[in-house]
């Protein structure tokens, strides 16, 4: 233990334990009694903590430091007041942004208090606010000097509210805010006009905010989301900001008719443009989210035909296969028997035939990758096998199977 903290059943625990017990692990009772915590406040056990720093240094000689002493936390009433203060002017707001910053810089802890102070509510609305005034200024050719403060409020606002790293239920709190403010749409707007690092910050949170949103807050989601999201991934601004654009993917593609969204925004080919580019692909997961994305993208026909117009795309997508991981190779193979099965043209196949995808079919089928990539590597084989019958690397029994078929 270095911060004992006792519970409202009246046992001690290390602060960094039962937090994320209570907050991360969304448990509500206490590890040892089972009963239900009813108050999530920590109250510190200087008494324990004295006798384990006394402890600590009676055995310094054997290599053991002595803990330091946690600072001490600041207080919900003290947030509150500094949030009150903030509204008479834009400097004490300023004054109040840099005053956040420090205390969660200097103790994590904090993070609960300010939510139960509702310091996240508090900044969303302070960069909700900042974009409606900069889209203002813009619009009216107002003074410069105003623009630049009013974004340098919603920047230090957003890096804050990030940094938070705030729980589902205070996201959920702003994903559902009742008072109008609309904070994926500030966050889509961020991501279109702000500042390299507003927009990084802006796609974090986004990615956050979609994690626990709805189905059907997903399937209502704006065209202009998706059209930011697939120029985060166009302009590569930070590794992790592709990361998470990617992930954003993941999270809404398969709602509703999202996928459709998603392919007029430019994503299939953004997509496979990433796949090409080794620094991104390089990274297992980075390609393993990207093909998940493209089989989802195309299960519909405004995906397959966007597929089909990039000259390297199947190539790609073939190349991929055994190559990355188990999950990889099942999507890609999921994306080509799409292809196949949709849109089989005679020009395809024999396309198809010369960049190797059926030699890589027939590979799958003799290898261990998993039961469901060889049944869909199987089914393309058996869709064409009349077109493929010259192949030497298809097995004869396949076309047993095809003439059977047929015959039925």
């Amino acid at each position: 233990m270095k911060d004992p903290v006792i519970v409202s059943t009246g046992i001690t625990y290390d602060r960094d334990s039962i937090e994320k017990w209570l907050f991360t692990g969304k448990n509500n009772s206490c590890p040892v009694t089972k009963q239900v915590i009813t108050e999530t406040d920590l109250t510190p056990n200087h008494t324990l903590r004295r006798l384990i720093q006394s402890w600590c240094t009676l055995n310094i000689s054997y290599g053991i430091e002595r803990i330091a002493t946690p600072k001490p936390l600041i207080s919900k009433p003290e947030i509150e007041k500094l949030i009150k203060d903030s509204s008479s002017s834009y400097q004490n707001q300023v004054k109040c942004l840099k005053r956040l910053r420090q205390i969660v810089s200097e103790n994590p802890t904090n993070k609960r208090c300010f939510e139960a102070a509702g310091v996240p509510e508090f900044l969303a609305k302070i960069v909700s606010n900042s974009v409606d005034t900069c889209n203002d200024l813009c619009q009216s050719n107002m003074l410069e000097n105003r623009f630049d403060s009013s974004r340098s409020l919603l920047d230090e606002a957003l890096s804050i509210l990030y940094h938070l790293d705030t729980s589902e239920e205070a996201r959920k709190s702003l994903l559902n805010n009742k008072k109008g403010t609309n904070l994926v749409m500030t966050l889509t707007k961020i991501m279109q006009h702000g500042i390299y690092e507003s927009r990084a910050y802006a796609t974090f949170l986004l990615k956050k905010i979609l994690e626990i949103a709805d189905p059907m807050q997903i399937i209502l989601l704006e065209r202009e989301l998706f059209n930011e999201v697939v120029q985060i991934l166009n302009d590569q601004i930070s590794h992790k900001a592709t990361t998470s654009a990617m992930q954003i993917l993941v999270i809404i593609c398969p709602w509703g008719r999202n996928r459709h969204k998603a392919v007029a925004a430019g994503a299939v080919s953004m997509i496979i443009e990433l796949l090409m580019d080794e620094t991104f692909s390089s990274e297992r997961r980075n390609s393993e989210m990207a093909m998940v994305v493209l089989d989802i993208l195309c299960q519909c026909a405004e995906g397959r035909a966007e597929f089909l117009n990039h000259g390297a795309a199947i190539a790609v997508v073939s190349k991929k296969i055994l190559r990355v991981s188990q999950i990889t190779s099942e999507r890609a193979v999921r994306v080509l028997l799409s292809i196949g099965r949709f849109c089989a043209t005679p020009c395809l196949l024999q396309e198809m035939l010369q960049l190797g995808v059926v030699a890589k079919m027939c590979l799958v089928l003799q290898v261990s990758c998993g039961n469901k990539t060889k049944e869909k590597a199987k089914e393309l084989i058996k869709l064409h096998a009349r077109v493929w019958r010259e192949s030497p690397c298809v097995p004869r029994n396949l076309y047993a199977s095809y003439a059977a078929r047929t015959a039925r």
